[in-house]
């Protein structure tokens, strides 16, 4: 069993207090975004053995298991994080497998270079995620009804939008949702820009179900993609509640505190809330178009007390253990690697002594009892 020495990103949307306040440190006043645990090459955890990578590598059935090795190849599938969002992200899509083996095969076909701003695929993965909610948590996750969002949109009373509601109620679903994406996107920026700053001071006046656009309108002034998302449903999970996020869901987190795993891929697709590139023929290939419910997921409780947040994804498996004082110890030994990260607390796993924010990495196989008082996520795979 190996702690974990994780790093800290510090992207522009992170909160400056949510990461240190969990870790019990002061905050350095600039944005702390994710703080990443796992064997991703962008930012590997360090253990005494080298950076998980290396300790993979060295050894991968021996750190993974074989039975992991021959389904998912000789790397850690998935990556954890704590996320925490102090303004909204990027609005977003991830491929399916088979979308993105063939977008990477492409975009390596025609030399560009993987760091390269208007590449789509930095590797040949998908990349399903899963958010649980640490504190109350917003976000936008899938397509609404179309006849909902163009109530939506309708309700603001400005004429520039009335083509899409139009389209809203005229069309089949699909369509309707993919010919209104295509616009906002593809509009004049000047126009564009004009009718967000109209619609930003709408949802501002008139609150409620608006204000969660009024607030990324303030984040994004004259982004399209505040107008994008208001197709979308806004959700907010309390604590413990979660999100599966599949491919071509479009989706975007907006505020709060979570622990976050996915398949370990840098892969996304943007429709809007950013600067960054937006491919807009390719995003249209890759984003399904249809309503559909959120799914909040709340956590299957086994007897022996874990309770695990069940996916259709086998690369991942995210499950919970809230250890009350007192708690008999648990055996969490298993044939497959796993990382175990302490979110509240004080939890004792192996030899380590855990606090919040703190976690371990556990090869195959090795013997893995906690005990404690505190909440421990585990994160590992199906096999």
């Amino acid at each position: 069993m190996d702690r974990l020495d994780n790093t800290i990103r510090p992207y522009a949307w992170g909160s400056a207090t949510a990461i240190p306040r969990l870790l019990g440190v002061e905050p350095t006043g600039e944005p702390q975004a994710e703080m990443w645990m796992g064997a991703h090459p962008g930012a590997p955890s360090r253990t005494e053995r080298g950076t998980l990578v290396e300790v993979v590598e060295a050894d991968p059935e021996r750190e993974l298991g074989a039975p992991a090795v021959a389904k998912f190849g000789p790397r850690l599938p998935f990556l954890l994080k704590i996320l925490a969002a102090g303004a909204p992200l990027s609005l977003q899509v991830h491929p399916n497998l088979e979308q993105a083996k063939e977008g990477y095969a492409d975009e390596e076909r025609r030399n560009i270079p993987v760091d390269a701003p208007h590449r789509n695929y930095k590797d040949a993965n998908h990349k399903p995620e899963l958010i649980c909610a640490l504190t109350e948590f917003d976000g936008l996750c899938g397509f609404r009804d179309p006849a909902d969002a163009a109530d939506l949109l309708d309700g603001l009373g400005i004429d520039a939008l009335k083509p899409y509601v139009d389209l809203l109620h005229a069309r089949p679903e699909d369509a309707a949702l993919r010919e209104v994406l295509t616009a906002i996107l593809t509009a004049d920026p000047d126009e564009m820009a004009r009718t967000v700053t109209a619609a930003t001071s709408a949802c501002s006046r008139i609150g409620g179900a608006y204000a969660p656009y009024a607030d990324i309108a303030h984040h994004y002034p004259g982004d399209p993609g505040v107008i994008a998302a208001m197709l979308l449903n806004h959700v907010r999970l309390q604590p413990g509640e979660a999100l599966f996020l599949g491919a071509g869901i479009p989706h975007a987190y907006l505020n709060g505190l979570g622990v976050e795993i996915m398949a370990n891929s840098d892969n996304v697709l943007r429709c809007g809330l950013t600067p960054k590139h937006v491919d807009v023929p390719e995003l249209l290939r890759i984003v399904r178009f249809e309503p559909s419910d959120p799914g909040v997921l709340r956590p299957e409780a086994s007897p022996d007390g874990e309770e695990v947040y069940e996916t259709p994804i086998d690369e991942f498996r995210l499950s919970r253990y809230v250890l009350p004082e007192g708690a008999a110890v648990h055996d969490l030994t298993r044939a497959a690697a796993q990382i175990l990260l302490c979110a509240a607390g004080s939890v004792r796993a192996g030899e380590f002594e855990l606090t919040a924010g703190q976690s371990v990495f556990v090869p195959a196989g090795e013997k893995a009892e906690v005990s404690g008082a505190g909440t421990l996520f585990r994160a590992t795979v199906i096999v």
